[in-house]
């Protein structure tokens, strides 16, 4: 049986269709999947794309958004030089760090967040939930803090226990809130996603 470090460095039909389409990465059709179902993006939105390199999903965004409204991506790493935009506000920085987030609230209010981010993993499952977790519980807090009333979230979360606490507090600041694996997700992966639609109360909540 292939090593789950073999079977990802050979390129899937997703990799292959990333490839062909200019997308960074594969975690392109997860968002695009999800948007499909939910109907999370219109036109004129201003989005908040968290952890957004190689930035395959902001590529996406800026895509559908078709030369309006805004995109505001954030990681501490640099994004594809293919990923450009008039509409694209890139930050480089730590998500925890006073200053991006200043930057980040300066931008908003936000239509939709989106958050793809993943720890650093190091294989065992215990460590790379729990850092998955604290990620999580980081996207919600920019979600409850600078999405609009009535805008959209997802976040990407490795699957444990933990996820129906997380779509409890969810629940508290979105009219709905459920789980969905996208069919982009690899089979060996346990990740999968938390979906909040239609957020109660206004932007921002003190």
């Amino acid at each position: 049986m292939p090593s789950k470090t073999n079977s990802y460095a050979k390129p899937d039909f997703w990799s292959q269709k990333a490839f062909k389409e200019g997308y960074p990465a594969r975690s392109v059709y997860k968002l695009q999947e999800i948007d499909k179902k939910f109907g999370m993006l219109k036109k004129n939105h201003t989005v908040l794309d968290l952890g957004s390199a190689p930035g395959s999903w902001t590529t996406w965004l800026l895509r559908k958004l078709d030369g309006s409204g805004k995109v505001v991506s954030v990681d501490l790493n640099p994004l594809d030089k293919s990923v450009k935009g008039s509409n694209l506000l890139f930050l480089q920085g730590d998500l925890l760090d006073a200053r991006i987030r200043g930057l980040i609230q300066e931008n908003g209010p936000y239509d939709l967040v989106v958050c793809d981010a993943a720890p650093l993993t190091t294989g065992n499952r215990t460590v790379d939930t729990a850092r998955s977790r604290a990620l999580v519980e980081m996207a919600i807090w920019y979600a409850e803090s600078m999405l609009k009333k009535g805008g959209n979230f997802c976040v990407k979360i490795f699957q444990n226990g933990d996820q129906q606490k997380e779509l409890q507090k969810m629940r508290a600041i979105f009219g709905s809130a459920k789980g969905f694996k996208p069919e982009a997700c690899r089979t060996t992966s346990f990740e999968t996603y938390l979906i909040g639609l239609d957020k109660k109360e206004d932007f921002p909540k003190n």
